[in-house]
Formats: C-alpha cells, structure tokens, sequence
C-alpha cells in the first residue's frame, strides 16, 4: 500500500479510529452540503476544514500522487469547458454585468463568471479531500458493514466493498501486465513518445480485462460455494460499534451542515451575490 495503490491504508490517527458508519455519514453530509451551497465565504471554510482533516488523515502525497493528477487535469479541464460552453453563466446567476475585457464572440470574460468559477475551484478543496480520506481510511469490510448498517442490503454492501478491494489488485495486475511488456522491448517510460505510449498502454488493457474477469470468477464460485446471500442477515467480522467519538463527529457535521443551511436562507438562496 506504500506504492501509490489506490485503497486502504493502515495508519494510527483519529480519523482511523472512527466507524465505517460514522465517516460514511459524515462524508456524505459534507458532500451534499458543499454540492449545494454557492456561499464563497461558507466554502472557504469547509475547504479549509476538508484540507485540515485530510492532514489529520496521514495520507502523504506520494499516497495520492496518481490520483492526484487525474483530478487536477479532469478539474482544470472542466473549468475550461465551463468557460467554454457557458460564458456568460455567471451573468445569469448574479444579474450584473462587470466586463474584465471583450473576447472573441460570445467569450468575453466577466467579473460574473470569474467568481462563479471561483466557486467551482474551491468546491473541489471541499468534497475530494473527504472522498479520499473516506477511500483511505476505511477497511472496505468495515464499510460493508457500514453500509449495511443504514438499512442497504447486505449484499450490495458486499459487491461495494469487493469493488474496493479489487482498485489496489488492478492496479498491482496493471504494473506486473506493464512490466512483462517492458521486458518484451515495449517501451512506455517517457522516453517514448506519446503515440507509443498510448498504444502500449492499450495493449495492456486486453490481459488486464482478461484477467480481471478470471478473478470474478473465481470470487463468484466462492461466493456460490460458501452459499452467499442464503441469509437475509449476515455478521460481520470488522464491525466497530457506534462510539462516543463517532456521535461527536457526526454533530460537529450536523452543525456544519446547518450552518450551510442558514446562510441559504440568509442570502435567499444557494448563491451568495457579492455584486449587489
């Protein structure tokens, strides 16, 4: 798990000791709140605090660096289209109209879409650090349970948890499938080119589909063999019981979320409207 793999990590923190139900809870709270709420000053502070509990988390960057990268290019790129496809939404949302300067066409940049981007950016500091803390701190057996818990079938708790567990086995099958092409004379390091890279790459999907759907097979027949889902309830071995710890986390949330709720009604709606 050292070795930028997607998944659980094993540390000693506070966050680690809370419920799978607990962070389940929470996570989806802050999520929905940061989703919905457009008030910049409301967001700063749930980003700030975001970024505070993922350094609580002890995730290192070298644990996140793949991910990371995805994110920051799919979040860059959805800014651009943003802009792209909708210049003058913010215009629309906050009925003024401050030119920065004219663009081509319909593009011109405005104080409007500016800020509303703003908002997006720092809506990511608020819901991926609680979704990777969620990812990396929580034993998927434990989310099972977790899951299961809130009154979800046990069984899609089970194929949710399964999912977890197999993005660091990809991800392993992945490099080893990458390896074996290297050793072959496939070149896919940067000193190749990108057309290069990317047809290698392709070449490893097709073993790693193959062997991906020989691994469910085999889970399958297990499940079949151990008469799965016979049951309407099952037991758990990594349940953790609901502590004073997890309802504290939970009301330090709830109060959060209200707050976000009474900024809504305070500015009369999502959008906080600096331009009034």
């Amino acid at each position: 798990m050292e070795s930028n793999l997607i998944g659980y990590l094993d540390r000693k923190t506070w966050i680690h000791q809370l419920s799978g139900a607990a962070k389940l809870i929470c996570f989806l709270l802050l999520s929905v709140i940061g989703m919905i709420s457009y008030d910049t000053r409301f967001l700063i502070g749930l980003a700030l605090f975001s970024v505070f509990l993922f350094a609580s988390a002890g995730i290192r960057y070298r644990d996140i660096a793949f991910v990371l990268k995805f994110i920051i290019f799919f979040s860059i790129l959805n800014l651009v289209a943003v802009y792209l496809f909708a210049p003058e939404y913010g215009v629309e949302i906050y009925g003024t109209r401050h030119v920065i300067f004219e663009g081509i066409g319909r593009h011109t940049l405005t104080q409007e879409q500016v800020f509303y981007e703003l908002n997006l950016l720092i809506k990511y500091f608020v819901t991926i650090p609680p979704g990777l803390i969620f990812l990396f701190t929580t034993n998927p057996s434990e989310l099972a349970s977790s899951i299961n818990r809130i009154g979800i079938s046990y069984k899609i708790a089970y194929a949710v948890a399964l999912a977890l567990r197999y993005i660091p086995d990809i991800q392993e099958d992945f490099r080893t499938i990458a390896k074996a092409q290297q050793a072959r004379g496939v070149e896919l390091s940067k000193k190749a080119p990108l057309r290069k890279r990317v047809a290698g790459n392709v070449a490893i999907a097709i073993p790693l589909i193959f062997s991906s759907l020989e691994r469910i097979d085999h889970i399958s027949a297990a499940m079949e063999l151990r008469r799965f889902g016979k049951h309407k309830q099952r037991t758990w071995l990594k349940a953790k019981p609901i502590q004073g710890k997890d309802l504290l986390a939970i009301a330090v949330v709830c109060l959060i979320v209200a707050l976000g709720l009474f900024l809504m009604v305070l500015n009369g709606g999502r959008f906080y409207n600096p331009f009034r």
